[in-house]
């Protein structure tokens, strides 16, 4: 099956906030050495979200249904845009950057199971680590942070209530003045 480019040119995905019970997320090191990021994936033509983020888990870092709670999800879609060189110009359609559904997971199995090589496909990651709140914002490659930033601050009160995590000391002004997203995130009880 084909991945699902919507007519704006933006690819369908869903992404993986998976937190332990402390509240620390898990970031993946992208195989090769070529930096981290949350396990994420695109969303393929005629599936929903809520399955291909149960498929992503599985095939990104080895967990199954079970091994999982899904704590809630972003109300919309957040988009990207992909820097002019990393846009595909002979794929057809053209995809120019990712619109991103993000799922707020809770790890219930042990980290042991975790694993990066339960797919058929050359794995994702080879290692991972979990690392405080907002520090995903600055792990990922610089096009994502914006998308991380607001996924981030619109998951945050499933978990921490109105009182945000507090920013770390990099986190700087120009971070808090874009990171408000303009809704809350949806629990799965609101059909999530």
């Amino acid at each position: 099956m084909s991945d699902w480019i919507d007519e704006e040119g933006f690819r369908a995905n869903v992404g993986i906030v998976l937190m332990r019970d402390d509240g620390r997320l898990f970031l993946g090191g992208r195989a090769g050495g070529r930096g981290w990021q949350f396990p994420q994936g695109g969303v393929r033509m005629g599936e929903h979200p809520e399955a291909a983020v149960l498929r992503e888990l599985t095939e990104e870092v080895g967990l199954v249904p079970a091994d999982v709670d899904v704590v809630g999800v972003t109300r919309g879609w957040l988009r990207y845009r992909l820097p002019q060189q990393y846009v595909r110009r002979q794929s057809q359609p053209l995809c120019i950057g990712q619109k991103q559904r993000w799922f707020l997971l809770r790890l219930r199995s042990a980290e042991a199971s975790i694993r990066f090589d339960a797919s058929d496909e050359p794995p994702e990651f080879d290692r991972g680590r979990w690392v405080d709140w907002w520090e995903p914002v600055r792990s990922v490659v610089y096009f994502k942070r914006d998308v991380y930033r607001r996924a981030l601050h619109e998951l945050a009160p499933l978990v921490h209530g109105e009182a945000l995590p507090p920013y770390p000391n990099w986190w700087g002004e120009a971070e808090a003045k874009r990171a408000s997203p303009p809704q809350g995130p949806r629990s799965p009880a609101a059909g999530a």
